[in-house]
């Protein structure tokens, strides 16, 4: 016994032997328990959470999982330290320190993480509601959220670093005034981005048009909304300015229109006219994809070089792309409707008569 303790006190530099074993203990034994944790806790709880169909507990166990992975061989790392300059107050003091801080943003890396896998969830909840508005609180939640955990995640650190958390707070309470000057313009797209989201003018996913251009709304953010524009551009305006703006959100159109107008040449005859006018009205009246509570087709205008007929009906699809496809479909349709009648379609044109000589025109 006395031997083991001969070697166990045998010294090793500025050690002895015994310090030496232990420290290295430590740190073994944190990577022997990260194992553990990576082949035991983590597959149990990944089995888990793929039984559920929700995505937040996936993104919640590899939140908790992976810090905990990286934190226990630095607890070992952090007691072998301690073990090796018992002898040294000053480091023992400093290796305190450094284990805090990297505490402390490992926690903050783990809220980070947890902080996406409750925005996840919130995500999956408010898909389930008819309002879109609490679709677009949930980015900003999640930006609170994170702006929040950093926040208090700074202050612990300098806490731990030595300097004054009290003295760091008063020196913003005196510089909040000009803060406040400086970013009036933040605060007052910030008031817009809440305003957007109370009245509620538009959501993301609407096509709007928006002084200077029209576009989908990509992004309801803190400061701007981001808008993708149909040449693939991204425009971000300023809260402020979109809140004030006028904005027509095409989105909401319960239906879409059709308007224009037909001219026919003046060879027409009054049963031509009579009998296009009322083919044309059949067949929208037959056709499933015009809207049927309203439509007018008369024939209203001597024009200069035609007779005007005004079509004006709406296609039950608001997609512009299978409105398109409608519209085309009216057209083709009053063309042949034009040509089984005998009629021609006007385009501007001028005809002049000429008077031969001995010829004594009467001017009206």
């Amino acid at each position: 016994m006395d031997g083991l303790s001969g070697i166990l006190g045998r010294e090793i530099g500025p050690w002895i032997l015994l310090q030496l074993l232990i420290s290295f203990g430590f740190i073994l034994a944190g990577f022997i328990l990260r194992t553990i944790l990576n082949t035991v806790v983590a597959h149990r709880l990944t089995a888990l959470a793929e039984k559920t169909e929700t995505e937040a507990d996936d993104i919640a166990t590899a939140a908790i999982v992976s810090p905990l992975g990286l934190i226990l061989p630095v607890v070992g790392i952090y007691l072998a330290v301690r073990t090796l300059m018992s002898a040294a107050p000053g480091w023992r003091a400093t290796s305190d320190k450094i284990f805090m801080v990297v505490s402390i943003l490992v926690i903050t890396w783990t809220l980070f993480k947890l902080a996406d896998a409750v925005t996840i969830l919130l995500k999956e909840l408010t898909a389930k509601t008819d309002s879109r508005l609490d679709d677009q609180v949930v980015p900003l939640v999640r930006k609170a959220l994170k702006v929040f955990i950093g926040v208090l995640a700074f202050i612990l650190v300098a806490q731990n670093l030595g300097y004054s958390v009290s003295g760091l707070l008063a020196g913003l309470g005196i510089g909040g005034l000009a803060l406040a000057m400086a970013s009036k313009d933040t605060l007052a797209n910030l008031f817009g981005s809440i305003m957007i989201l109370i009245d509620r003018p538009f959501h993301v996913g609407d096509w709007i048009t928006f002084p200077g251009g029209d576009g989908v709304v990509e992004e309801v953010g803190m400061r701007s909304t981001r808008i993708r524009t149909f040449a693939k551009t991204v425009v971000s305006i300023p809260n402020q300015a979109l809140a004030n703006a006028t904005v027509e959100n095409h989105s909401l159109m319960p239906k879409r229109r059709i308007k224009f107008t037909l001219g026919v040449t003046y060879e027409s005859t009054v049963d031509q006219m009579t009998g296009l006018v009322g083919r044309i009205e059949e067949y929208l009246k037959g056709n499933a994809d015009i809207d049927q509570e309203f439509m007018l087709v008369k024939f209203t205008t001597f024009n200069d070089s035609s007779l005007d007929i005004f079509v004006y009906c709406f296609t039950v699809t608001t997609d512009w792309t299978k409105h398109l496809s409608v519209k085309q479909d009216v057209n083709l349709k009053v063309m042949s409707l034009v040509e089984e009648m005998g009629m021609g379609i006007a385009f501007p044109t001028q005809t002049v008569h000429l008077v031969g000589e001995g010829e004594n025109p009467q001017h009206g």
